[in-house]
């Protein structure tokens, strides 16, 4: 059992101690971190484990074997290069940083420290997506020519609040939130990013954001793609992988649609997990090195690269190459 700590207690962090204590056999919590320090005495009281106010007390306890992130996306490069300097594994939610270098810089920080690093893409851990990594392995769509992905949610509207407007911390829009889930999927499927347009429309000023992003991409290795997210919409996720003997489609958690040339169409469906919950294990697993972490630190850097340029792409109203 490994014991950690969680550097954060907003609505995720909260999130993620409900997914594991008590109920993971490989990780619990035994410290947590917050400025909200009487108004989470509770929540901590019942979930067993101390409360302090920075990330230094935690890295001093004694108890601590390794480190999860749930803070603001700003801290995110600094904080993890900070854990992996006190030669503690640490697990940093999504996104790893908010720009190439700084993703490059945290990575180079666990690899020096020989520390493992996790990143929160949980929905790597979706039946969904692992039955599409399968199938896209087993050679059965042929070439894989290009990639579709589209993730929106109500949850700028149901968790609103004032940093979802702080470009500092929320660039992008939905990018943060949702789109970065399609990053790291495309970063697992097509690779690396060369060559990214991206547009951004608001629809509404003030609270509960109305927003869309889409971008064109493509890959190093010559497949195309395209990515949308939208703001306030209702729960959507799709990923799609289209190759010339076939397709391979992810929609929301549990079901996937494989499509072959001949007309034959299977769909498939799974039982559902609680993927927070996976990915907390699956980091535990690389703690102990039992396994490394499945996704690897050059897809997290690449997911990151392809951000960065996303934002870049906003920003400018031109393509950006990689």
């Amino acid at each position: 059992m490994i014991n950690a700590a969680i550097v954060g207690l907003g609505w995720w962090g909260k999130n993620i101690a409900d997914a594991v204590q008590g109920k993971s056999t490989k990780l619990r919590f035994v410290h947590g971190v917050t400025q909200e320090l009487d108004a989470t005495r509770e929540y901590a009281k019942a979930k067993g484990f101390s409360l302090s106010a920075t990330l230094d007390a935690a890295l001093a306890d004694p108890a601590v074997q390794a480190v999860v992130l749930a803070t603001p996306h700003s801290l995110h490069c600094q904080q993890v290069m900070q854990v992996a300097a006190a030669g503690k594994p640490v697990f940093c939610e999504k996104p790893l940083s908010l720009v190439r270098a700084d993703a490059e810089r945290a990575v180079a920080a666990c690899r020096a420290a020989k520390v493992p690093l996790g990143v929160g893409q949980n929905k790597r851990f979706w039946p969904s997506m692992a039955e599409l990594r399968r199938v896209v392995a087993s050679g059965a769509l042929g070439r894989i020519m290009h990639v579709e992905g589209h993730y929106s949610n109500e949850h700028s509207t149901k968790f609103f609040a004032p940093w979802r407007h702080v470009v500092t911390e929320t660039p992008g829009a939905g990018m943060t939130g949702t789109g970065i889930h399609i990053l790291d999927a495309f970063a697992n499927v097509a690779g690396p990013a060369q060559q990214i347009t991206a547009q951004f429309i608001s629809h509404h000023a003030g609270d509960d954001p109305r927003d869309t992003v889409s971008v064109l991409f493509k890959f190093a290795n010559g497949i195309s793609g395209f990515l949308g997210a939208v703001r306030a919409s209702p729960l959507y996720f799709r990923v799609h992988v289209f190759g010339d003997q076939g397709s391979v489609e992810a929609l929301d958690e549990t079901r996937t649609i494989i499509r072959l040339k001949g007309g034959k169409t299977e769909v498939r469906d799974f039982p559902k997990i609680d993927s927070v919950l996976a990915e907390m294990d699956a980091f535990a697993d690389a703690v102990a090195g039992v396994a490394p972490y499945p996704i690897t630190t050059d897809e997290m850097v690449n997911t990151i690269a392809a951000f960065d340029a996303v934002i870049r792409s906003i920003a400018s109203g031109s393509t950006v190459n990689l």
